[in-house]
């Protein structure tokens, strides 16, 4: 008889929920693309939802039910903080009291009222959720395990090893000294929000350079030889008020923060690269003490610090280990993937499923909702889209690929949704990577965005090698690697040099809308077995162009999670100047729909007009 278990993350940000069956992920999603609130961290009805019914099982039906923390342990940081630095803390402690006391404590109770029916309920340590999140579905035997992030009851950084089905944490770096909460501190501090805007920063240190470096070691952060560090509280605020820095804080760096959605400055720029340079010497400082640690010949990764993929390719050209494997929904969600391992092992005497081969068993992280033809038609015909059908023969890959070749920008809504933050085919938004205005384009007038985000390649894996320099894998878009030189193109100087817009669309390579302000891409590569129709759009256009690889980004405007419905599919394809949506075996094309009555709320909501 098949074993079922619930994991559930949830309370603090990007809420999900996940179901295993005998050790094996059924379905796993985010309660934001339900609810259509980005990073929804409220208890997760709608992912609980969609899990049970793919798994076609009610609460009755699971042998256990894993929560992705240990909410007493939290609690116990929470108040022993607060008498530490009191009486400065009393602030911070009257917010806790209400966002933690208020929810987090009563999980038993909205699991049973919801599911009308009682469960054994696990609750496991946060770090312990990543990473058994990060080892248990890698394609490793045994591996070093690494977790870094804001915090996670006391841990902020965890050092371990994977064997089999065990994990054993043998460090860790305990809040309030916390890597990933310096990191959002700048975040913060250059305008972006805090637990979403952190890419933000990523993409914006390339056009910086790192002159602020000395003062973030000087005053902020003390690190060792062998990547252990220490924060200098006087700065921050994190622990004893309601915001991130303070105004020593402020001073250090010439001024207040950056008013959010003001024009970006160089002192940003500069900010950018200079905490990146940081949070990158500290992450192969630990990974070289995680190898000498454990002498493990692999690494897995997760925590939200494990999505700066600029960090993550510094650690695999560094040789450091041979090979990594990063949990695609590093952070929070994924600790409900994590939590369901750890009680189907730990409390129900299960063990890891069989490797097979050099493959993991994250099967592409397509375990989210997926909708029928006779859905989606019927979707189409109530909404009164003017619509086609595609060629059964190829999934319509050759039609795709010419669009795309005449430089159209294609919606594509195919098969299951991808668990995580990236978008990985499919609930993409393609275009082409060797015109210059792609991603000026897709930022400004599809995306509504900062035009200084850089769009990723989704690339065939057998040609990688002949435009990136990368040694590995890079199915979940979390690895960024360096363009090869044969490919690049000296850029014209600007005559601005804080002109965005200018720099972006600047030409650097031979596939300028893939390559960042430093000839850097973030990679993902395809394999035919994993993602079948993609792998097909991809070998298309190589056909027609010579190109193996397209730009991918989610399929979303900004401020909105990644589609996941039919109807948010249509809806975003409607309201921007995507030229052409594919869903399931469908096509539609803009200058066919009829116009649809302007809504312009949406835009206001996040400053877009």
């Amino acid at each position: 008889m098949s074993r079922y278990v619930l994991g559930v993350s949830a309370f603090y940000h990007d809420s999900a929920a996940a179901v295993l069956k005998d050790g094996v992920i059924v379905a796993a999603a985010q309660e934001e693309r339900f609810s259509r609130k980005k990073h929804d961290p409220r208890f997760p009805r709608g992912a609980i939802n969609y899990c049970l019914e793919e798994a076609e099982i009610d609460g009755s039906d699971l042998a256990a039910i894993a929560f992705y923390d240990d909410p007493a342990l939290t609690a116990d940081r929470i108040i022993r903080s607060s008498i530490a630095f009191a009486p400065e803390s009393e602030a911070f402690f009257t917010h806790a009291v209400r966002s933690f006391f208020g929810v987090k404590p009563y999980f038993k109770e909205l699991i049973e009222e919801m599911l009308n029916c009682e469960v054994p309920i696990y609750f496991a340590r946060h770090h312990y959720s990543h990473a058994a999140s990060a080892f248990f579905p890698s394609p490793f035997e045994e591996a070093a395990v690494l977790c870094v992030d804001g915090v996670g009851e006391w841990s902020t950084t965890s050092l371990g090893i994977g064997r089999g089905s065990k994990i054993e944490i043998l460090k860790e770096i305990r809040y309030p000294h916390s890597l990933g909460l310096l990191y959002s501190a700048f975040t913060y501090f250059c305008g972006f929000k805090v637990n979403s805007g952190e890419y933000k920063l990523m993409g914006l240190a390339p056009y910086g350079k790192p002159i602020y470096e000395g003062k973030i070691r000087e005053h902020l952060i003390d690190v060792k030889d062998d990547g252990s560090f220490r924060l200098n509280l006087d700065f921050f605020d994190f622990h004893s008020g309601l915001t991130l820095t303070n105004e020593r804080f402020h001073r250090l760096f010439d001024g207040p923060p950056r008013v959010p959605e003001s024009r970006i400055t160089q002192r940003e720029m500069d900010l950018a690269a200079s905490i990146q340079a940081v949070t990158e010497d500290v992450m192969l400082k630990i990974s070289r003490t995680l190898r000498d640690m454990t002498g493990a010949a692999n690494l897995c990764l997760a925590g939200g610090v494990a999505l700066n993929c600029v960090a993550n390719g510094k650690i695999l050209r560094a040789g450091i280990f041979d090979d990594i494997w990063i949990q695609p929904a590093a952070g929070d969600a994924g600790g409900a993937i994590g939590a369901a391992y750890l009680a189907g092992i730990n409390m129900l005497g299960g063990t890891r499923p069989a490797l097979v081969g050099a493959k993991d068993s994250q099967q592409g992280s397509f375990v989210g909702p997926e909708y029928s033809d006779d859905e989606i038609v019927t979707f189409l015909a109530q909404s009164g889209a003017a619509y086609h059908a595609l060629d059964r023969g190829d999934d319509g890959a050759g039609k795709i690929a010419h669009l795309l070749a005449e430089q159209k920008i294609v919606g594509m809504f195919s098969g299951r949704m991808e668990f995580g933050p990236r978008a990985l085919g499919g609930r993409s938004i393609l275009g082409d990577p060797r015109a210059a205005t792609t991603q000026s384009r897709m930022n400004l007038k599809i995306k509504f965005r900062e035009s200084f985000r850089p769009f990723a390649p989704i690339v065939l894996k057998s040609r990688a090698a002949d435009y990136f320099e990368l040694g590995s894998d890079s199915p979940y878009m979390l690895i960024v690697a360096p363009v090869r030189a044969e490919h690049r193109r000296v850029p014209e100087a600007s005559s601005d040099p804080e002109d965005m817009l200018q720099i972006v669309n600047a030409v650097r390579s031979t596939v300028p809308a893939i390559t960042h302000v430093d000839y850097s891409a973030r990679i993902q590569t395809v394999e035919e077995d994993v993602n079948p129709r993609m792998f097909a759009v991809l070998q298309a256009f190589e056909a027609l162009t010579g190109c193996p690889l397209l730009v991918n980004t989610s399929f979303n405007v900004r401020g909105e999670p990644i589609v996941c419905s039919p109807e948010d599919a249509y809806r975003c394809f409607m309201r921007t100047e995507i030229d052409a949506l594919v869903m399931g075996n469908y096509i539609l094309y803009r200058e066919e729909q009829q116009p649809v009555e302007s809504d312009d709320s949406w835009k206001k909501e996040y400053q877009l007009d």
